[in-house]
């Protein structure tokens, strides 16, 4: 039901003064000690407030701590949770103020009512996110835009969504979008779809040809049918308001991005008008190993600029970390078959399974050898040996291989790293405790590189989805820890500018992403010395007892949405503030 999208709303905004912090405004300018004033959600001064004015306000102590703009996601798949969880949990609470979602070419809406549960099942499938927490997802619409008129007035932080494009080939071909291309007069549709919804404040528009993406079915999605041609057009279609971006996985994504797909992505710049936004250069991919064409994905990126059709790349800044266990909350293994039936199984049939030789020997070298055929279901890595360790034991006996990589150990006692695995989870009935952690010398070397190129957009949580492996919203925390305060990789300034200023220029927010006066008062109030990415749980508090990874920071004083505090010490206020973020406008609350 598309309507123009509406300006700012901000008069039953905050009105707040933070007094006495240091501000780092998100321009990159010197940190200096100041004062913030907020009047109806907008910054109106950064300076020395005056007594009356503060007297007459809701007051923040800063004192000791740096005050930053909120923090900009550019990638996350919010748009379901947020129907239930109006604060996009974890991620506010590690200073996160807007949140991007509908990225990979899936977006909760449009949805008809008959497809909803091809949507959930989808989602499940894709993004890990637990069936029955999908199950609470309240579909009070059908369009996009009748989705963002639904969360406004009911969101705890600021939210932008891509249209996604498999959603689209959903709405107008039906269950023949999972099956074929798109005829000449469906793509007029789906450009009609497309068109609608920038109009009514979209972000712009999601795809994906990525082989790792596949349905409830383990079919691939709706995009991975559509011809080159119809993306195209739907590009151009998104383009049409001048405002926005487009975000896509190419089907190179996963082993680095070929030249045909370099040229494809440099075409929907041309066509769209838009900035184009990819994944898989630089650092880690989603291949085994850092990327070695660095140089080669300079070229690409130089080449596309000069042809003033601007690619930006999110780089993954902090190297997933997560728990691993023998046990069937363990979804890391998805494209080793041998291992996710092993998983699966009961805990007493598991235990057989791993002491009966014949399915040893199928296990022992399978992860060496995952799936890389996108026919045959999802090729997304498997933790390898040299990235998994022992994290905790459940018998004195073993205490000495805390800490050790597998492929350390699978070395000193020949044998295969997943016997040593399998061996010593045997050995405590399943209780064994091991992480993957991607930060390799080799890994963090990379990543130091790459994330200096301007053409890199820093981050990214993937929040909301993959909750049983862990959505990474604590990344933002372990930037300003690692790679800002510790490895000094970045001036505190131009760090905060990069997670900041940067994303919201970029994506086309200009209310977001920096403390001056006529911007709106998203703020990330934290401790210097102290913030952290902290600790994570794994916990059941989803709809219909679904668990998940929370991480909670250390450091955090305050996330303030609009001049209201959101989240104060840890603890919910209760306030919900947050406002539908549109591209090129001010944001309609």
């Amino acid at each position: 039901m598309g309507e123009t999208a509406r300006p700012d709303n901000l008069a039953t905004q905050g009105n707040l003064v933070v007094r006495g912090g240091t501000v780092v405004d998100g321009t990159g300018i010197s940190r200096r000690r100041a004062d913030v004033v907020v009047e109806n959600g907008v910054v109106t001064a950064v300076g020395r407030a005056d007594r009356a004015t503060i007297s007459a306000s809701e007051t923040f102590d800063a004192d000791g701590l740096i005050v930053a703009p909120g923090i900009v996601d550019a990638h996350t798949h919010y748009d379901p949770q947020l129907t239930f969880d109006p604060l996009a949990s974890m991620s506010i609470y590690h200073g996160v103020t807007t949140v991007l979602a509908g990225n990979c070419g899936f977006s909760i809406a449009p949805t008809r009512t008959d497809d909803r549960q091809f949507l959930r099942e989808l989602f499940a499938k894709v993004e890990q996110m637990e069936p029955t927490a999908m199950d609470a997802v309240d579909f009070d619409f059908e369009t996009l835009p009748e989705y963002l008129d639904a969360r406004r007035g009911r969101l705890g932080l600021n939210l932008a969504c891509y249209i996604g494009h498999s959603n689209v080939r959903r709405w107008v071909m039906g269950a023949e979008g999972s099956e074929r291309e798109a005829t000449q007069p469906e793509i007029a549709k789906m450009q009609d779809v497309v068109r609608e919804a920038m109009r009514s404040g979209a972000a712009g528009l999601s795809s994906s040809h990525a082989p790792t993406h596949l349905d409830g079915n383990s079919r691939p999605v709706p995009s991975r049918f559509s011809s080159r041609d119809e993306l195209l057009a739907l590009a151009e279609a998104a383009g049409t308001t001048g405002s926005g971006s487009i975000t896509y996985l190419p089907a190179s994504a996963v082993g680095g991005i070929d030249e045909e797909d370099e040229n494809y992505c440099i075409a929907l710049g041309e066509r769209s008008g838009l900035p184009i936004i990819i994944q898989g250069l630089g650092g880690r991919n989603k291949t085994d190993a850092p990327t070695a064409t660095w140089g080669r994905a300079q070229e690409f990126l130089n080449r596309a600029r000069s042809n003033g059709t601007p690619i930006y790349n999110i780089l993954i800044a902090r190297p997933p970390d997560r728990p691993l266990t023998i046990g069937p909350e363990n979804h890391l293994y998805l494209s080793v078959p041998s291992w996710v039936e092993m998983l699966a199984l009961p805990h007493d049939d598991r235990i057989a399974a791993l002491q009966n030789p014949e399915t040893r020997a199928v296990l022992r070298t399978a992860v060496e050898h995952y799936n890389r055929d996108p026919e045959l279901g999802t090729t997304t890595p498997p933790p390898l040996w040299d990235t998994v360790f022992v994290q905790h034991v459940h018998q004195d006996r073993n205490r000495s291989l805390v800490g050790r990589s597998l492929a350390s150990l699978a070395e000193e006692q020949g044998k295969a790293p997943a016997d040593v695995m399998l061996d010593l989870a045997l050995s405590e009935d399943l209780h064994t405790g091991f992480r993957w952690n991607w930060e390799t010398d080799e890994w963090a070397g990379a990543v130091r590189e790459a994330q200096l190129d301007p053409r890199m957009i820093i981050g990214t949580s993937d929040g909301g989805a993959h909750l049983a492996r862990d959505d990474a919203a604590d990344w933002s925390s372990w930037f300003l820890r690692n790679w800002v305060l510790d490895r000094e990789v970045w001036t505190l300034e131009e760090g905060i500018r990069q997670i900041t200023q940067v994303p919201a220029a970029i994506l086309g927010f200009s209310n977001r992403g920096a403390l001056q006066p006529g911007r709106a008062g998203d703020m990330f109030i934290f401790d210097p010395d102290r913030i952290n990415a902290g600790k994570k749980e794994f916990v059941r508090d989803l709809p219909g007892g679904a668990g998940r990874f929370k991480a909670w920071p250390e450091g955090v004083n305050a996330t303030i949405v609009n001049g209201v505090p959101v989240i104060v010490d840890g603890t919910p206020t209760g306030n919900l503030p947050g406002q539908v973020t549109t591209p090129g406008a001010r944001s309609a609350g």
